[in-house]
């Protein structure tokens, strides 16, 4: 039976090749990613795989014409590990709907290869319309990576913001216990930590971050009803704590700074990557948004930055100003503390290294650990919540 889509299907045999070839591997590749866009499955796609191992040629048209492969269906099936030949046949036909491979019937319906003079006739399946359309599945392999990449910066977002409501309602609940709102937002944390555990949804994930935003900005409203001299001053006050995760940075500022004076990329020989905050793409986190953390819990836990201030430090543009003057003395470069308030925000970067300051005896190179963190913000998968829930945690241990 002819329809329009045989017919289409028909043209793009009939187009001309790209000169240069395309890698059949890659081109497989490219397709398997995008698989879902085209109607296929991984079956499929290991049908496909049999079909491109018996093409001799690792570059399809190039110097070679031949682009016809004209294997028997027994033999395919014995190539794809005793696939019946029912199923073979399904996952063939598959493809060639989806316009990957085309059918070149013999008139008897066999495949076969024989020479007619000089030339070779071949009758079985197509793979120019692989060469034809390479470019339109190396186009919807990127929109799905790019989806996935997306999906995958939201949950780590959401993942966070959840660390940061849980500890913020445990510690609501010890300062301030006449407030009725704190098992609310417990729960909600709860609830969001099983939701995680689920295949969830891109809708679902944006409807669960608008819920913890909500959730964050009510217990920082909350907590910043209280004098942020008030907290400082408070009994639970808690002692520096940083955990420095990577020790081995001690020469990598010296290195990034050498490299950016002599305007080359440096090489990496050690544990520290320095991160492309330069990569495109939205970032999942609001750069121009506070902290989900109140000023007052900030201070009380981070009061070493205190120390380097004329008074009390009642604003986040304060905290920022602080950071801004012992950022020198902490041996953090400006270009380093620039692409940190780039990347985080400056009133959370500033949170960084006011608690990066209470363990500065630990922490080898400042400067290469600041740049570590501001590459992970700039990916999404940092927030200082559990850094300064971490130095709580380890006092009240």
């Amino acid at each position: 039976m002819v329809d329009a889509a045989l017919l289409e299907r028909q043209k793009l045999v009939e187009q001309a090749v790209p000169p240069g070839g395309v890698n059949k591997w890659e081109a497989l590749r490219e397709i398997s990613t995008a698989r879902a866009a085209f109607g296929l499955s991984d079956r499929d796609m290991a049908v496909l795989q049999a079909l491109l191992s018996f093409h001799p040629e690792t570059i399809l048209g190039g110097n070679s014409a031949e682009l016809v492969v004209h294997p028997s269906n027994r033999v395919i099936a014995e190539r794809l590990g005793g696939m019946p030949c029912s199923t073979m046949r399904r996952h063939l036909g598959n493809l060639v709907c989806a316009g990957i491979v085309a059918r070149r019937d013999s008139p008897n319906g066999k495949r076969y290869a024989r020479r007619v003079g000089e030339e070779k006739i071949a009758f079985g399946f197509d793979l120019t319309p692989m060469l034809v359309r390479y470019d339109e599945f190396c186009a919807a392999a990127e929109a799905v990576r790019a989806e996935k990449e997306r999906f995958q910066r939201l949950r780590e977002t959401v993942s966070l913001m959840r660390r940061d409501l849980a500890g913020l309602a445990s510690y609501g609940a010890d300062v301030r216990p006449d407030v009725a709102i704190w098992p609310r937002l417990d729960g909600l944390a709860a609830l969001t930590a099983r939701a995680l555990r689920r295949t969830l949804s891109y809708e679902d994930l944006a409807t669960i971050e608008c819920d913890l935003l909500a959730g964050l900005e009510e217990a920082r409203a909350t907590l910043d009803g209280q004098p942020a001299e008030e907290m400082i001053t408070n009994d639970a006050v808690f002692e520096q704590h940083y955990q420095n995760s990577n020790t081995n940075l001690h020469d990598s500022e010296l290195r990034v700074e050498n490299a950016k004076a002599a305007d080359v990329t440096p090489k990496d020989d050690g544990p520290f990557e320095r991160p492309d905050t330069d990569a495109e793409g939205p970032l999942p986190f609001e750069r121009n948004r506070l902290p989900n953390l109140p000023l007052g819990l900030v201070l009380s836990v981070c009061s070493e930055i205190l120390t380097y201030t004329d008074g009390r430090i009642r604003h986040w543009h304060e905290l920022v100003r602080a950071a801004d003057t012992v950022r020198s003395m902490m041996g953090v470069s400006p270009s380093a503390w620039q692409e940190a308030k780039n990347a985080m925000g400056p009133e959370e970067a500033a949170v960084v290294l006011a608690a990066m300051l209470q363990r500065f005896g630990e922490i080898k190179s400042p400067g290469g650990y600041l740049r570590h963190l501001s590459g992970k913000a700039a990916a999404g998968g940092f927030s200082c919540g559990p850094m300064i829930m971490a130095l709580m945690r380890r006092d009240a241990a």
